[in-house]
């Protein structure tokens, strides 16, 4: 029996969503890191905000954080290109919550 897990179709597929999910998350200002961070909870919402299943493995959300930090990259280079800029950064604090500061 073929272990579909590690064939070239499953592969593909994990490449595709990962590509889904990092459009979407990008978008939204959140980074590598702080995608990595959130809990498994959080990141399961994340994907089906994104219309997209949520992963199974976290093999798929490690390529989505390296995915993201390559855009960060590439934006920071190409500052002026339209491809370059968010759209949707003012929902990152729906995913992403900043630290508090204690009041002393």
């Amino acid at each position: 029996m073929t272990d579909y897990a590690h064939s070239d179709a499953a592969a593909k597929s994990r490449a595709e969503k990962a590509r889904r999910l990092a459009s979407y998350v990008w978008q939204r200002g959140v980074t590598g890191s702080e995608l990595l961070a959130l809990p498994a909870s959080a990141r399961r919402k994340l994907a089906r905000a994104a219309e997209t299943n949520p992963p199974s493995t976290d093999e798929t959300w490690v390529t989505v954080a390296q995915l993201l930090d390559e855009k960060d990259r590439w934006a920071a280079r190409h500052p002026e290109h339209p491809a370059a800029r968010r759209a949707h950064t003012d929902e990152k604090l729906l995913w992403v919550k900043p630290p508090i500061t204690p009041w002393l």
